[in-house]
């Protein structure tokens, strides 16, 4: 059997480094620094300084944008028995966004406030510009420059309602044109850093798909998520080997009945196919709408697809096989339709 010795505790020094200078009481207290070295450091004219209760910074001068947010999360953070096992705790909303680079918001330094997230039976108050943020759900940690961090989808919901309830943030003119680049930069940077289905899921926890400007921003997301995705499928339906789909075509009956605008639509073969109808009903009316469009295709016979524009990009050649399957079966009982191409 063998024994793993347990690493010890890192000097006041190098917890130091780690944390940019910003240590906690506790911290300093189980390296052997008493309360009254600690007060007397922190004097007027001292070499430290009090950032927050029980937070210090261990130098002079104006902390940097980074301390600032060190001190926020050393604030509301458990501290565990061996020092930098923090739990409790994540850095989100414009804070959280400004860390993880995203170009739409105010850099660090113009930032006047930090968001922390923290377990909702924590009892802690907003301390100076740390603003406190509850939620009941487990807290999912990212780590963004040695910093925990929400997951982007929760950092940009936390921020776009910070903004809601606020007005427009602090030097940053024109919200709807904000909520856009931040919707934009969250599922389109390189990084991949959220997907729709997780930021649309974060915006509807947090009540905030019927705030005006939100839901502008996130309809025309969808929109030109959905239209991109269309107009994939027309361009590699011919490596597929299917014939070319009518994009967007208003179906009715020989009578003039309306069934239904589906995205792309077979005639000869009787298959539609919806991208993220799922993604665009987030009220219950909009969710009726839906199911009866596609109740009324399946009722004449027309056989629907439901595929995804995030399964698309990822597993192109998969949704090529399940379109070629869909087609080689074709509608049941297939009623005349009039096709009119929007």
């Amino acid at each position: 059997m063998s024994y793993q010795i347990p690493s010890p505790p890192p000097s006041l020094e190098e917890l130091a480094r780690r944390q940019q200078n910003v240590i906690t009481a506790g911290q300093l207290r189980r390296r052997g620094v008493p309360s009254r070295v600690i007060s007397e450091q922190c004097r007027r004219g001292g070499p430290w300084q009090r950032l927050l209760p029980r937070v210090y910074l261990l130098q002079d001068g104006e902390p940097t944008p980074e301390q600032r947010i060190w001190a926020a999360l050393l604030y509301a953070a458990r501290t565990g028995r061996e020092d930098g096992n923090r739990e409790g705790a994540v850095i989100t909303g414009a804070a959280a966004l400004a860390l993880y680079g995203f170009a739409a918001v105010p850099r660090l330094p113009a930032l006047t406030g930090v968001e922390v997230l923290v377990p909702r039976q924590r009892r802690l108050k907003d301390a100076g510009e740390v603003r406190i943020r509850r939620t009941a759900r487990e807290l999912e940690a990212i780590s963004v420059h040695g910093l925990a961090c929400a997951p982007v989808a929760r950092a940009v919901a936390d921020a776009l309602r910070e903004w809601t309830d606020a007005g427009e943030p602090q030097g940053v003119p024109g919200g709807g044109r904000l909520v856009r680049a931040v919707l934009r930069e969250a599922v389109a940077l390189p990084e991949a850093r959220c997907t729709i289905p997780e930021l649309l899921s974060e915006l509807i926890e947090a009540d905030l798909v019927g705030e005006v400007r939100v839901r502008a921003a996130l309809d025309e997301l969808l929109t030109e998520a959905r239209e991109s995705a269309v107009e994939l499928i027309g361009r590699l339906a011919e490596d597929w080997l299917l014939p070319a789909p009518l994009a967007g075509p208003e179906l009715r009956m020989r009578g003039g009945t309306y069934i239904a605008v589906p995205d792309l639509y077979w005639p000869k073969a009787g298959v539609a196919v919806e991208i993220d109808a799922e993604l665009r009903c987030v009220s219950a009316g909009e969710s009726a709408w839906a199911r009866g469009g596609r109740h009324r295709l399946e009722y004449v016979g027309v056989r629907v697809v439901q595929l995804s524009a995030h399964r698309l990009a990822a597993e192109p050649d998969a949704v090529g096989a399940e379109l070629r399957q869909a087609l080689a079966l074709g509608g049941t009982d297939l009623v005349e339709l009039l096709a009119t191409e929007r």
